[in-house]
């Protein structure tokens, strides 16, 4: 049985990285299709991301503030290293401050 499961596994994550290069030959055209695909990454990142940022801390309110700080720290132009850092500090601190 754990067989078919690997063997469906591995036909669908073949399925979704092969069809597309194999269906699609043409540059996209489309503004709205090229658009969506661009942020795609982006959005799965945030979808990722804001959930464990908002749950792994303590405190939730220690959470929401690292998620402030991060957000106007990538806004300003921070870089990954960095905002992952502020927002690292910023639990600690608010949880000592906090707890």
């Amino acid at each position: 049985m754990n067989l078919l499961y690997i063997l469906v596994m591995t036909l669908s994550l073949y399925a979704i990285r092969a069809l597309p290069m194999t269906l699609i030959r043409k540059p996209i055209k489309s503004r709205f299709l090229r658009s969506f695909l661009y942020y795609v990454p982006y959005v799965t990142l945030a979808v990722m991301t804001v959930p464990a940022i908002l749950d792994d801390p303590r405190s939730p309110v220690a959470g929401a503030l690292a998620l402030a700080v991060g957000v106007v720290a990538a806004w300003l132009g921070a870089g990954l290293m960095p905002v992952a850092m502020l927002c690292c500090v910023t639990v600690l601190v608010a949880e000592g401050l906090l707890l």
